[in-house]
């Protein structure tokens, strides 16, 4: 089993989203987060004042998956959040050692 982890710009959520769904993909985990990489923040004005935002927001999309259907999910993932501009984010692929659902305590891919 494969967790992948995609940080992705927030508008480009919903087509992740339906890019994942139609992989196959029953269940992911949203959550908003901050970061900088090469694209460093940027600044703003806000009332006549500009300020440096260091952290730019983005979403992070987490998907456990078998590993057989991880790299058609990557593929999908790029091709819905890609723009071809800075700041697009970032797709990180772990090994995933085991998956326990508390309801059934089924494990392994039987529990994602």
């Amino acid at each position: 089993m494969k967790k992948i982890e995609a940080i992705v710009r927030h508008y480009k959520l919903e087509d992740v989203k339906n890019a994942l769904s139609e992989q196959g993909v029953a269940g992911m985990t949203i959550t908003e987060v901050r970061g900088c990489g090469r694209q460093k923040g940027h600044t703003e004005i806000y009332r006549g004042t500009e300020y440096a935002v260091d952290f730019v927001p983005k979403v992070k999309v987490e998907v456990a998956i078998d590993d057989d259907r991880a790299q058609a999910a990557i593929d999908a993932i790029i091709k819905a959040a890609q723009t071809g501009q800075i700041g697009d984010g970032k797709i990180f692929v772990t090994d995933l050692a085991d998956a326990i659902r508390i309801r059934t305590a089924e494990t392994g891919v039987e529990a994602i």
